[in-house]
């Protein structure tokens, strides 16, 4: 006579188990799948402050983004052109040009990110977007073709100037509202890095023959 298997009298799991619950989406509902928005909501309007608490009046966060952002739309707009004369230069001059306009605009872009990075810790938003960018910019727009090397060295001359203006007025407010922060900024790298690159861009356009007439 053939013997019955044992009847398993333990109770079916259930998922109001905890420690086996298990769902369509994942272990304990966890799942790997990306979740990302599908409308993400914007949650800081541009030129609206969030908290920061830096012992800085609202006020004087406010106008330092503001001077700051005006600042970072031309230099991220001066970093472009100087990447298009780095492509587009030619000439005699060629090799050093195109290696100085290079190295001006890694240092443009090093200026960038260091202004963009105070505005925020300002509780701003900083300009981050180049369309934005152009919407804001002082700095007329170049040729969309390749100018003579002249034209390059003026055009980036003209943009400096322009710059340098706004530096030197936000210098002076932020004194006057004792952001001492982004008072150093201005004056201890935007202003002396343009300063230094006119130097050299201006050597550039100086007429003095390689040897001297008899």
């Amino acid at each position: 006579m053939a013997t019955k298997a044992p009847v398993n009298t333990r109770p079916a799991p259930t998922n109001s188990s905890p420690s086996r619950a298990v769902t369509a989406a994942g272990h304990n509902g966890v799942s790997p799948e990306i979740r990302a928005p599908k409308n993400p909501r914007e949650v800081q309007p541009f030129n609206h402050l969030r908290m920061a608490p830096i012992g800085l009046a609202r006020e004087a966060r406010a106008e330092s983004c503001r001077l700051l952002n005006e600042i970072l739309a031309d230099t991220t707009i001066l970093y472009a052109l100087y990447k298009k004369h780095h492509w587009l230069v030619a000439g005699p001059t060629f090799y050093q040009l195109h290696l100085l306009f290079d190295k001006h605009a890694e240092e443009q872009a090093e200026l960038i990110d260091h202004i963009a990075e105070r505005v925020q810790s300002l509780g701003g938003i900083a300009v981050g977007d180049p369309r934005h960018a152009a919407e804001l910019t002082s700095i007329p727009r170049p040729p969309d073709g390749a100018e003579e090397v002249t034209g390059m060295l003026d055009r980036l001359l003209d943009a400096h100037e322009l710059i340098i203006g706004r530096v030197r007025e936000a210098i002076t407010r932020t004194e006057e509202n004792e952001d001492r922060g982004t008072n150093d900024l201005l004056m201890g790298d935007v202003l002396r890095t343009h300063e230094l690159q006119v130097w050299f861009i201006s050597s550039h356009l100086v007429d003095v023959p390689i040897v001297a007439a008899d």
